[in-house]
């Protein structure tokens, strides 16, 4: 397996050093915009892995670093504007494709808290056909959400339920950053993205519609100390995922903010700060979030500043085997302290970068295979949580 990973931020950097414990692919290729920032990703980690620039923006530019380099499969480790050139060049070089977010949705131009526009994916799924007469797989959303929580989805369906009511993803931390007022875990272009844009639920019977953002408030007790944090609706992947692959009754993401980032993000919506059309200032031209997310601090330096733990989790509710009412929350649960001593990278970037080289690993064994564009949930999801356990970072159940 020849891998080319594009995007050495925070979580290129964290999948490269994650990587580097293993023995399952010849050659890592780090490309970023930035060679140096690529080349730092790489540093120390063994001949197996090259630096490269690329700009992600570019099909044509993406299918000829494969090329370069024989690529039997691409990583894309960056933000989802740049999904579709990456998914496209990987195509056209005949290479295997992953990501952990998938193309941009668009909402409804006069119903946007009713109806779903363009979904999260369906560029990429109205590919699909075209991937899978190819023979080539593009395995979409396989970070920790989406990505784990569909694992956890699949296996509840598989192993714990006869019948299900409800898959609710639901994610929260009791994460702090010293020394900063605000200071996001994870990529603020992409927090922007997923929580202003209109939350999207599914119902069988009804199928995908949306709500208005940071709708539907709940408390969720979340395991390892977290404790309770107030979740609300977000637009995900997962939702749009599961249904394809998984039956139940309704599929739900809901998110820990808590009280203080939203309203943070409601008042950069309300300031036009979270438009991606480029404005004039002086003599340059440069989108509100790209502001943004240039005056805050990088995610991947943060770990040193930061306390506490990170939970990714799926909440299923059904029928169990026995014919009674079952509650179950599988989780994975990461401990800053803990991803900085063993990896020298922050908890959220970690657990997300994990899950796609487990995949990848699954995928050089051959105990996951398959062709056209599919969801995690769509392969088995006894080998992935073993080989994660296998890691060193296991997952847990409790009954509700």
């Amino acid at each position: 397996m020849r891998i080319l990973l594009v995007g050495a931020g925070g979580v290129g950097s964290a999948a490269v050093a994650i990587a580097a414990r293993r023995s399952f692919f010849d050659t890592m290729v780090v490309a970023d915009y930035e060679l140096a920032r690529a080349g730092r990703a790489v540093a120390g980690h063994g001949d197996r892995f090259v630096a490269a620039q690329l700009d992600a923006s570019s099909a044509e530019a993406v299918t000829a670093l494969c090329r370069a380099h024989r690529i039997t499969h691409v990583l894309n480790a960056v933000d989802p504007r740049f999904v579709m050139p990456i998914f496209d060049g990987a195509f056209a070089a005949g290479a295997d494709y992953l990501d952990m977010a998938m193309s941009l949705s668009r909402p409804h131009p006069t119903a946007p808290y009713a109806e779903t526009g363009i979904k999260l994916g369906d560029e990429q799924f109205a590919a699909a056909d075209r991937w899978a007469e190819a023979g080539r797989l593009a395995l979409c959303g396989i970070g920790v959400e989406p990505g784990l929580s569909d694992v956890f989805a699949r296996y509840a369906a598989d192993e714990l339920f006869t019948e299900i009511d409800e898959i609710g993803v639901r994610d929260g931390a009791n994460l702090t950053v010293d020394g900063y007022d605000f200071a996001p875990s994870f990529s603020i272009w992409t927090t922007i993205e997923e929580c202003l844009n209109p939350p999207v639920i599914w119902e069988a019977g009804r199928g995908w519609y949306t709500t208005a953002p940071f709708s539907e408030p709940e408390v969720f007790e979340f395991p390892d100390g977290i404790g309770p944090v107030e979740c609300v609706n977000v637009e995900h992947e997962e939702v749009l995922l599961i249904p394809r692959w998984v039956k139940a009754k309704r599929v739900t993401f809901k998110y820990g903010l808590g009280e203080e980032f939203i309203e943070v993000l409601k008042t950069l919506h309300k300031l036009g700060l979270d438009s991606t059309s480029p404005v004039r200032v002086g003599g340059a031209s440069v989108s509100p979030r790209d502001i943004v997310a240039a005056s805050l601090p990088d995610p991947a330096t943060l770990g040193d500043r930061m306390r506490g733990k990170t939970c990714a989790g799926t909440y299923v509710t059904g029928t169990g085997p026995d014919g009674r009412p079952r509650k179950v929350y599988l989780y994975h649960v990461v401990d800053n302290e803990w991803s900085m001593r063993e990896y020298g990278h922050q908890a959220v970037v970690w657990q997300t970068a994990v899950n796609p080289v487990v995949a990848l690993e699954l995928l050089a064994t051959g105990a996951w295979s398959g062709v056209g564009v599919l969801g995690p949930e769509a392969l088995p999801p006894v080998p992935f949580l073993d080989l994660l356990t296998g890691y060193g970072s296991p997952w847990g159940m409790e009954e509700r």
